[in-house]
């Protein structure tokens, strides 16, 4: 007796279930319209409005701005790699592995990322003599970690990519904190990211 109870119970829970899920469905306008002529028109269903990203992950223009502060803010371990990175409230120095564009080789550069000057540069050397090249705050669109594996590192967890409009630049840092650290630095650089873009026209 017991258990014809709980299923009697259960199929009234299916049943309300269903009853929920109609009325919700009969509120929404259909997706499919046939007309008296046999054709019909399908409807896409309108993308629900995409959130905003957090002030945290737009880029920064702020000459008060503090990139130490901001960087240690977002829970970074700041102090795990000291001895990988030199942070300070205007920019951030390190080596990275830059995939080259030609040779597609994994090379040693030591970045540099600054504020004052606007641009992410890299050289041959820890001494910043040798200038290899560099990309214009305006020019990076985009930072993000290389989930998909796109392309073949010696260590994919702590490679990321820095996306401009006509390349994406592909780095490796020493170690996946350093990298972490990297992209929400380079980030607050990005001022060619879209959505930057329309806020500030």
């Amino acid at each position: 007796m017991f258990a014809d109870h709980s299923c009697l119970f259960l199929k009234q829970r299916v049943h309300q279930k269903e009853r929920a899920i109609q009325s919700a469905f009969q509120d929404q306008a259909p997706l499919v319209n046939h007309h008296q002529n046999g054709n019909f028109e399908v409807k896409l269903r309108d993308k629900p409005r995409s959130q905003r990203p957090l002030t945290r992950y737009l880029p920064v223009r702020n000459a008060e701005f503090d990139l130490r502060q901001h960087i240690e803010t977002a829970g970074h371990q700041i102090e795990l790699c000291s001895h990988l990175i030199h942070l300070t409230s205007t920019s951030c120095h390190g080596y990275l592995h830059k995939l080259g564009g030609a040779w597609r080789t994994w090379r040693k550069r030591w970045f540099v990322f600054d504020r004052i000057q606007k641009a992410l540069l890299y050289y041959g050397d820890k001494g910043e003599t040798k200038l290899k090249g560099g990309l214009n705050f305006q020019a990076i669109e985009e930072v993000y970690v290389d989930h998909l594996h796109s392309v073949k590192s010696p260590n994919p967890q702590s490679t990321f990519c820095v996306k401009t409009y006509d390349r994406v630049y592909y780095l490796m840092a020493p170690t996946p904190e350093a990298m972490r650290i990297w992209v929400d630095v380079i980030f607050t650089g990005a001022e060619g990211y879209q959505d930057f873009l329309g806020e500030i026209e």
